[in-house]
């Protein structure tokens, strides 16, 4: 068991940043906001999903999980509170947040359920968050030409994903839950998570005018399948968790604790 370092994000979110903030591009700057868009309700979850699996626990796994938990629910809460002021930007530009709201009308598909069906689900999103942090840790040169402030706070929430990858797998082990109903999940939560943020992609790209332009299209294929692609890099990541041996921490975490120990001019650590 490892304790997540609980840290606050020294940037200021509160000056509005330009409409094409990723770089100048329009198809990165819709897909990273609609990620952020997903991040507030999506983290509240986790959290939720997790505290109630280790309550599940003994009390002797409860205790062991203590520390982790408490490490955990501060990053996530952090994630949440920081990504909710970059949201309040992008709708003060205009952008309609659609997919916390398809978000809040799944969420009862798991009440009556134990609990590991939840934490399940977490894991499974845990897994999806930590192969695109992975991913942008080892490419930040996508960031090129981003305004700093807004590249640092990719790349902390990046850097803590990968500090607590294995959180919420590790209490749906402790739970006693099995391999089948994990991959189960893992297949429902692609199902959602890609359509979801397929459609508030083009939702965003819509709002700015910029979803039929060439430019747009040839950077998205650049962007997901290019020689530095996210899906390139990143499927064999994700298809790793159908293993039956499978264990987040089988990932190189080292990534996000080379990032974070370069960049401790911004943020402090709590507590």
């Amino acid at each position: 068991m490892n304790q997540p370092i609980v840290r606050r994000l020294l940037i200021d979110l509160d000056t509005p940043f330009a409409r094409h903030w990723f770089g100048g591009d329009a198809f990165r700057t819709a897909f990273a906001n609609a990620l952020s868009m997903s991040f507030p309700l999506g983290e509240q979850f986790f959290i939720d999903s997790v505290r109630a699996g280790v309550a599940a626990l003994p009390a002797a796994a409860r205790e062991r999980f203590a520390d982790e938990l408490q490490g955990f629910v501060g990053q996530e809460a952090t994630h949440r509170r920081v990504h909710a002021l970059f949201n309040a930007q992008l709708e003060r530009q205009g952008h309609v947040n659609l997919w916390e709201e398809r978000i809040r009308q799944r969420l009862p598909m798991l009440q009556g359920l134990d609990a590991r069906h939840a934490v399940a689900a977490t894991a499974a999103n845990e897994h999806f968050t930590a192969v695109l942090a992975g991913w942008l840790l080892h490419h930040s040169e996508w960031f090129a030409n981003t305004e700093p402030r807004l590249a640092t706070m990719w790349l902390w929430h990046a850097s803590e994903e990968m500090e607590h990858r294995s959180t919420a797998f590790d209490v749906y082990l402790a739970l006693g839950g099995d391999a089948r109903r994990r991959k189960r999940w893992m297949r429902i939560v692609t199902r959602y998570f890609l359509s979801d943020l397929a459609l508030q992609t083009w939702r965003n790209l819509e709002h700015d005018g910029a979803q039929w332009r060439w430019s747009t299209w040839k950077s998205a294929a650049s962007f997901l399948f290019g020689r530095a692609g996210l899906v390139r890099h990143g499927f064999a990541a994700w298809r790793a968790y159908f293993r039956r041996n499978f264990h987040p921490s089988q990932s190189d975490g080292s990534p996000g604790s080379d990032w974070l120990a370069a960049h401790r001019e911004a943020y402090t650590a709590v507590g």
